[in-house]
């Protein structure tokens, strides 16, 4: 299975990403190995979504990093600010 994983970070910090195995990859996000997001550590898993071919999950990682892809994970997978 391929993966992708919203994370949350500090001060309001969100991630999208791809990845295989989702555990190591939450590990390596929270011990720094990413320059992108080193720096809002600690990281929490706000949702992920399970695909069965690497090329599906790519795409809709790359649709959720854009305009209405961003608007769709605003909407349904981050927090809310009051909840």
């Amino acid at each position: 299975m391929h993966y992708v994983y919203l994370i949350e970070g500090r001060d309001e910090a969100h991630y999208v990403g791809c990845t295989k195995d989702l555990r190591l990859r939450l590990e390596q996000h929270n011990a720094g190995h990413s320059p992108h997001t080193r720096k809002f550590r600690p990281w929490k898993l706000a949702a992920y979504i399970a695909f069965p071919t690497e090329a599906q999950a790519v795409a809709f990682e790359r649709y959720l990093k854009q305009g209405s892809g961003h608007a769709f994970a605003q909407r349904h997978f981050w927090t809310k600010p009051n909840d």
